[in-house]
This record gives structure tokens, C-alpha cells and sequence, in this order.
């Protein structure tokens, strides 16, 4: 399989730099006249699978989700995955995974092993037990042809005070360093992205973190809903732009259920990141 960083450009080149998020939200399956429930969220996800075929670069499940189902939840996991791969779409397990030792070897082995029923293309890592606990992980990614997304700078509130202390020698600086040495032999994208989300405003100068350097692809939750829009998100990361993957749940998804209307949203958005550039 080739570098996670070339897959996610020559699909970012082919459907445009597009991640939508798959999020079977109660208010969401409701509002497409579903039920919430385990039949519910399996129509929502594969309804939207079919919809970003040949649209768009990604497919972010968020993982939460389904696990309030239980096993039943994980089982339309694990067909969502598979229904993205026959539609050759990425897939992004928002996990957040982040521990230590041969506990972050399972998670690693659970989302980045080729035998694993839920391997994803990508999983989010949280880095903050350090970023070395991920090893596991971001070494097995690089070894299937997986990639990882480490949580850099999000747009949380909460999330400068852990990730901003420090100032110009933040945790977030570190942890963005530790990604571009990461990625240093990568002719383009590495492996190891990066979640920055899209309305931080001008944290990165701020801190005077360098995310050119770090050959990330840069996952920038906030598109839509959360205000964001393709120019905020050009303007904000200037010279790094073209490693973004921008994306957008609730706005595309708000429109389903018809399949043609998701469609249509997605290829708004898309073309509205392109347009950006």
C-alpha cells in the first residue's frame, strides 16, 4: 500500500479537498425522519457514503457515536468502513485515541492493522500522555500505509489551556515539531496529520508555530456550522493552505436525507475550498 500522505493527495487532487464528517447526532437522525436507534444510524452513515462518492477526498465517522449502541453500534462501524473503501472514499476514525504501553498497541492494532475489522485509512491520537505514547500507532500507521491525525491546535475552549501554555515554547509547538520529524522524509504529505481547527484564529502566529514545516495534512474542523468559511480558512493558514483538508459535518448533513441534496451541499463546499486557494 502507498504512503497514507500520497493516497490523501491523489484524492485530494481527484474529489477535491473535502472531509465530511459522519456524525448519527440524535437531533440529526431525527430531523431525516429516523429513529435513534441502531437501524437508524446504519441508513444515516450509508446514506451519506453514497452520497460523497466521487465528491469527496474523506469520511470522518465519529466513533462516539456508534459506541453508545454497543457491539451493534461497532457491527454498522464496521460496514460504514467497508461501504466508504467500495466507494473509494478515505476514512477518518475519529477515535481520539491516546493512552500508553500495550494499551495504545490495542488501539493501534484495532483502527491501523490490515486484519482489524474497524481499519481505517486514518485515525485521530491525542497526544497530551506526550507525544511518544503514540508510537505505536504512528509506527504501524507508516508500516500498513495508514495515516494518524494527532489533535495540534482545536478550537475548543478549553483547549488553550493545556495546549497554549508555555507561550512561544507551547505543548502545541512541541507536539507540531514532533510531527514534522516525523514527517521529514516525506516528499509532500507524511503520514502524521494534524487536527488545527478552523476558527483558532491566529493562534499558529501567536505561538509561532510553523505548519509549512510539518508536511502534515491539516484536518480543520469548523467549517460551516462553527462559522468557518473556505476564505477564513485560506486566509488563516496562508502558505499551508494546500496541505488543509477542510471539513464540514452538521452543514452538509443538515440537508439529508435525500442522497442528490447531500450531493449538492458537498460539491457546494468543495468547490468553495478549491475556489480558496
Amino acid at each position: 500500500m502507498r504512503n497514507f500522505g500520497e493516497r490523501l493527495r491523489s484524492a485530494m487532487d481527484q474529489y477535491g479537498p473535502l472531509c465530511v464528517g459522519i456524525d448519527p447526532h440524535p437531533g440529526l437522525l431525527h430531523s431525516w425522519g429516523l429513529e435513534d436507534n441502531v437501524e437508524g444510524v446504519r441508513r444515516f452513515s450509508l446514506t451519506v457514503i453514497e452520497a460523497l462518492e466521487g465528491v469527496a477526498a474523506m469520511c470522518k465517522p465519529q466513533v462516539a457515536l456508534y459506541e453508545r449502541f454497543g457491539s451493534a453500534g461497532f457491527a454498522v462501524l464496521e460496514e460504514t468502513l467497508a461501504a466508504a473503501r467500495a466507494a473509494g472514499v478515505l476514512s477518518l476514525a475519529d477515535a481520539k485515541r491516546g493512552d500508553i504501553g500495550s494499551t495504545m498497541a490495542a488501539y493501534a492494532t484495532a483502527w491501523l492493522d490490515d486484519n482489524s475489522p474497524l481499519a481505517s485509512d486514518a485515525v485521530t491520537l491525542s497526544p497530551y500522555l506526550g507525544y511518544e505514547s503514540l508510537r505505536p500507532a504512528v509506527d504501524l500507521a507508516r508500516s500498513t500505509g495508514r495515516g494518524v491525525f494527532v489533535l495540534g491546535l482545536t478550537s475548543n475552549p478549553e483547549g488553550p489551556s493545556v495546549q497554549h501554555v508555555g507561550g512561544e515554547q507551547s505543548v502545541a509547538k512541541s507536539i507540531i515539531e514532533q510531527v514534522a520529524a516525523e514527517n521529514a522524509d516525506a516528499a509532500d504529505l507524511g503520514h502524521v496529520g494534524l487536527v488545527v481547527g478552523a476558527t483558532i484564529g491566529d493562534a499558529v502566529k501567536t505561538l509561532g508555530i510553523d505548519l509549512v514545516a510539518s508536511k502534515a495534512p491539516l484536518l480543520t474542523p469548523g467549517l460551516g456550522a462553527q462559522g468557518a468559511t473556505a476564505a477564513d480558512i485560506a486566509a488563516a493558514f496562508e502558505q499551508s493552505y494546500a496541505q488543509v483538508l477542510g471539513t464540514s459535518s452538521r452543514d452538509i448533513l443538515k440537508v439529508g436525507p435525500e442522497v442528490s441534496a447531500l450531493r449538492k451541499k458537498a460539491e457546494q463546499v468543495r468547490n468553495e475550498l478549491i475556489d480558496a486557494r
